[in-house]
């Protein structure tokens, strides 16, 4: 018991030095999250699927808004009919898109004791390439990384709130709704009970519908995703270090259970990507898991160092890993050519 108490103190004494670190950093945060959203949001031609995103434009220019609530997606579609009747078209829905992927960002960022060291990890990938590149999901996962800190923070019921409103963007988001009753510890028979209650809500509302042109889509068609054994194998990696070291985490008991359950599925998913037939399903499934990587490698420093020493040497180790990740994509993806150069949409 004594034991527990310690620990539980340490958790709460460094979970206070986070709080007064992102107190005191505030505006340059509010900072932060504009720059990035205007880089994300105003680029020009940049992304995979940059054309692919007009035709939401073409769907809803002729709807009436409540046409444009009762389609599929109704939150990125409503985004897209602002779009239209503002003028602005893609550059405001991309945007209104920026400003929530990043403000979901900075939320979850804020909320590790290091907070600028999950930023520049989350750079090379999640801002750059999902942020960029996979618009509606981006938006997706940034009201999911709320959700997540809401979770972390005990409120089980704002979890579900901000994934269901995820959902709205990218359906797939619905199924972050069972990591809440997995990660369950208080009450645990009664927030399974109505977790799965609001799960099946959710299917049934925003899912079910699509169920079988997603399953045609997706697996039937065996769609390919080049790289996703490598996007797996960056889940992996904290994955593993948070199992082999996780007595030195200092995580709350609620906090050990959420990442305990995540890094179990993201190794789970290499299983799943060997025996599916399509790469693309799993891959899409497991972007969801990428905060993963700023919870484990902003605390690695600590977890491998000392926690009452700055660890400089561990921090650049691992800023020089995300860079390298970065040098790699830009490099050798099969896909960068199309977000270089950037291009910013004021200028062009």
């Amino acid at each position: 018991m004594a034991a527990l108490a310690a620990s539980t103190g340490r958790v709460r004494q460094v979970q206070g030095e986070v709080a007064r670190h992102s107190g005191a950093t505030l505006p340059l945060w509010w900072l932060a999250w504009l720059l990035l959203a205007l880089v994300v949001g105003l680029r020009f031609e940049v992304g995979g699927d940059w054309f692919n995103y007009f035709r939401y434009i073409w769907m809803v220019q002729s709807q009436s808004l409540g046409q444009v609530l009762a389609m599929s997606d109704p939150g990125y579609m409503l985004f897209n009919w602002l779009g239209v009747q503002s003028g602005w078209g893609i550059y405001m829905v991309n945007l209104l898109c920026a400003l929530v992927f990043v403000a979901g960002l900075v939320v979850f960022c804020r909320a590790q004791p290091r907070p600028a060291l999950a930023l520049v990890i989350a750079i090379p990938y999640l801002v750059l390439v999902l942020g960029m590149g996979y618009t509606r999901q981006g938006v997706a996962l940034g009201l999911g990384m709320i959700g997540l800190v809401s979770l972390v923070r005990g409120s089980t019921l704002w979890f579900v709130f901000w994934v269901v409103l995820a959902a709205t963007f990218h359906k797939s988001a619905v199924l972050l709704i069972p990591v809440a009753a997995l990660a369950a510890s208080k009450n645990k028979y009664w927030t399974v009970a109505w977790v799965s209650v609001a799960a099946l809500l959710a299917y049934a509302v925003l899912l079910e519908d699509e169920v079988e042109a997603l399953y045609a889509n997706y697996v039937l068609a065996e769609y390919q995703s080049q790289g996703a054994l490598i996007r797996l194998l960056m889940n992996a990696v904290p994955a593993a270090l948070f199992l082999l070291y996780r007595k030195r985490f200092r995580f709350s008991s609620e906090e050990h259970k959420l990442w305990l359950w995540i890094s179990l599925i993201s190794l789970l998913m290499l299983v799943l990507l060997a025996v599916s037939s399509s790469s693309t399903a799993v891959d899409r499934v497991a972007l969801y898991f990428l905060p993963l990587q700023l919870v484990i490698f902003s605390r690695l420093p600590e977890v491998l160092g000392s926690w009452s020493k700055s660890n400089q040497s561990w921090v650049l180790l691992v800023i020089a890993y995300y860079g390298l990740v970065q040098f790699v994509w830009l490099n050798f993806a099969n896909h960068a050519y199309a977000w270089l150069p950037y291009k910013f949409a004021p200028f062009q």
